[in-house]
């Protein structure tokens, strides 16, 4: 039989795990969350209306396995909450779900409180989805995504089993790690949005309709993902820097600062990194390469 749950917060994220979990075999046992509202909602996605509560303690005493998907603010304060008033049932698990803060949010649950001493046997660990939720899709939200799970040796173990019952593929970071893990996902989606943003823009200013720039600048996209996954950094490198073509890249540059400055500079700052990959390619010159670092410098 598998473990039964209780969910603290009940958003996106919080309302995603209450209609997989069950449907994985674990067992629904309590859901609270700021807005009663919320957490009826969540509660009849799983099924369990019944196990709706005002008080986040009264919602986690039961369950074996306690996730706290709460706004990251508010993480330590619902732990810090449910400490007080003894709603960790010995020997459970207790996960958030943030991105960027470690386990060690919930080290409250460690030191327990002046009134339940330590709480027994509590494990403490974070279990993160690396996608963005921010379109809440029909079927399996978590079906092949990749779950990022730190913590308490014991914490981690479970939380691998959970991702891989809910058709998602676990990984394992460092606690220490965690903002560093943060920071990489947010250049590899926050970041790549606005660097889009930078080339339809460019696109739409050659004359291109912006509606169009997007349908235009997506296979090129595309093609560039695939043959990173088939080849690896540097070797997916193409383009002007990496043939060391100075001329190009210097027409660039002129052409991009009468466009805009700030253009020209974000170009810039990104084709001293680019210089990096083209060198550790081996199709960058050492002279090509300080050309280009002259050109980038300048602006």
């Amino acid at each position: 039989m598998k473990p039964s749950f209780a969910i603290i917060g009940c958003g996106k994220v919080g309302r995603a795990l209450a209609q997989q979990l069950p449907e994985a075999g674990y067992r629904p046992m309590g859901f609270s969350s700021r807005r009663i509202t919320s957490a009826r909602a969540a509660a009849e996605i799983a099924g369990a209306l019944d196990r709706c509560f005002e008080k986040t303690w009264e919602a986690a005493k039961d369950a074996d396995i306690v996730f706290i998907t709460t706004p990251d603010d508010a993480i330590k304060e619902s732990c810090r909450i449910i400490v007080e008033n003894n709603g960790f049932k010995k020997k459970s698990v207790v996960f958030h779900c943030s991105g960027a803060l470690a386990s060690t949010e919930l080290a409250l649950v460690k030191s327990g409180n002046a009134k339940s001493g330590i709480m027994t046997g509590v494990q403490i660990g974070s279990m993160h989805p690396l996608q963005s939720f921010a379109v809440q899709k029909s079927g399996n939200p978590f079906d092949n995504i990749m779950m990022a799970v730190e913590g308490d040796p014991a914490a981690v173990e479970t939380a691998r089993e959970i991702v891989t019952d809910l058709g998602a593929q676990p990984f394992t970071i460092s606690t220490d790690g965690k903002m560093l893990y943060h920071a990489a996902a947010v250049v590899a989606s926050n970041y790549l949005v606005t660097l889009m943003d930078l080339a339809i823009k460019l696109m739409a200013a050659s004359g291109v309709s912006e509606t169009e720039a997007f349908k235009i600048l997506n296979p090129l996209v595309k093609g560039t993902l695939a043959n990173i996954e088939s080849t690896g950094i540097p070797d997916a490198l193409t383009g002007p820097i990496a043939r060391g073509d100075v001329e190009i890249v210097t027409k660039h540059v002129q052409a991009l600062q009468c466009l805009s400055g700030d253009m020209a500079k974000y170009y810039s700052l990104s084709g001293i990194e680019t210089i990096k990959i083209a060198r550790a390619k081996g199709s960058l010159s050492e002279d090509a390469a300080k050309q280009l670092m002259r050109i980038f410098n300048v602006h």
